[in-house]
């Protein structure tokens, strides 16, 4: 379970998720009425991690994991063992445990603001309270972010939005013909690119009534206060699993996603505090973290913890990078 170790640790030092649980303030909201057992045991392992005066420094996470598999039975066994999978697992079923709106359900479909004098970032705050009508939480608070996807036909021109939460960005890495660095920055670039639709695989337009050829683009409309980065080594084929060895180089400080944000957002930059390594094969691997703390970086490698410089965390290994926002103006929920 070298994935579970390596996926705790980074979240024990997300600030706002460590304090939360540490102090137990979920027990003091307003939530659902069921067990939470999860986040019981979740808050017991950070509180071993960091409970310095503790007579007994191990920690072993094994009940935890335990109680994980009866919520989310597709970790059982080794039939899943991928860490950026285990965290979106993690964090869905920790937000229902202590979603603040277990039981305000929409009745009936809402009918979605389709004026086209209807002003984007109003459609997009729209959707975004919506979405916290039914699911808000500390872990919403935290990593939920919002895509903006944006479909344009190539027959009348018109232009249709729709928007999507997400908890991580899952980013493809640029192949190269021959070995080289690829940076960060060219990752979210090609996330972010527009890609052409044909007619099979393009959405009906909604001003043709038809399926007709477009052209698709991401970008982030809602930056969270915590942005998880998967760098997509994995990649699937008709017949085959392949894992991408890629240098990937990354900013410690001063990540600016603005670029892919709204038009005119300006800068939004974010600080590394975290990063999950994977170093093997598609068959065969093993899971380490790089955590930052007062101290400076930590190396984890399951029971062993060892001092790391700024230089040693950029290796072909990472694998899923933990930001978080550094120059946000915007109050986080307590």
């Amino acid at each position: 379970s070298c994935f579970l170790n390596a996926i705790v640790q980074c979240l024990s030092h997300t600030c706002g998720l460590r304090d939360y649980c540490l102090l137990r303030s979920y027990r003091h909201e307003k939530f659902s009425k069921e067990d939470a057992k999860l986040m019981e045991a979740f808050s017991q392992v950070l509180s071993g991690l960091w409970d310095v005066k503790a007579r007994d420094p191990v920690v072993n996470p094994r009940q935890f994991y335990s109680i994980f598999k009866e919520a989310v039975p597709y970790f059982c066994g080794y039939s899943q063992q991928d860490a950026q999978e285990f965290l979106r697992f993690l964090l869905d079923k920790l937000h229902t445990q202590v979603n603040r709106r277990p039981y305000n359900r929409r009745t009936g479909r809402e009918p979605e603001p389709k004026n086209a004098r209807f002003r984007l970032s109003e459609e997009a705050a729209a959707m975004w309270k919506k979405h916290l009508d039914r699911d808000d939480s500390r872990i919403v608070d935290l990593f939920s972010g919002q895509l903006r996807s944006s479909l344009h036909c190539s027959v009348c021109s018109h232009c249709s939005n729709t928007f999507d939460v997400f908890c991580d960005l899952s980013l493809p890495i640029p192949k190269r013909s021959s070995a080289g660095e690829v940076t960060l920055r060219e990752c979210l670039d090609l996330f972010s690119q527009e890609e052409k639709l044909d007619k099979e695989n393009s959405p009906m337009c909604e001003r043709c009534n038809r399926r007709t050829e477009s052209m698709k683009q991401l970008s982030i409309q809602r930056f969270p206060q915590v942005i998880v980065i998967h760098l997509n080594r994995f990649t699937t084929s008709r017949w085959s699993i392949s894992k991408s060895t890629a240098y990937v180089s990354f900013p410690l400080t001063n990540l600016d996603l603005g670029p892919y944000g709204p038009v005119d957002c300006g800068p939004v930059l974010y600080d590394l505090y975290a990063i999950c390594n994977h170093a093997g094969t598609v068959n065969m691997g093993h899971y380490t973290a790089c955590c930052l703390d007062e101290n400076g970086w930590c190396f984890y490698n399951d029971s062993s913890v060892t001092p790391v410089s700024e230089k040693q965390l950029q290796t072909n290994q990472a694998y899923v990078l933990f930001y978080q926002r550094s120059n946000s103006t915007a109050t986080v929920k307590k």
